[in-house]
């Protein structure tokens, strides 16, 4: 699914994505892929989770 970051905390990696659905989802840095080391607020990604709705993956949004 797709979703916007609506908080990130730097020094530990987690925080929090919107959905496009509207649902708020918190994420650790363990969902981080391993390219990202800096999110911003308002930036645009991919989100992958289990089943039960836990965060497993962040990717970012490809720009062009």
């Amino acid at each position: 699914m797709q979703g916007t970051v609506a908080s990130f905390d730097q020094t530990t990696g987690s925080g929090h994505v919107l959905t496009d659905q509207g649902v708020p989802l918190d994420f650790g840095v363990e969902a981080l892929a391993d390219h990202i080391r800096l999110l911003r607020v308002g930036q645009r990604v991919f989100v992958e989770t289990e089943a039960s709705g836990e965060v497993t993956g962040i990717a970012i949004w490809p720009t062009r």
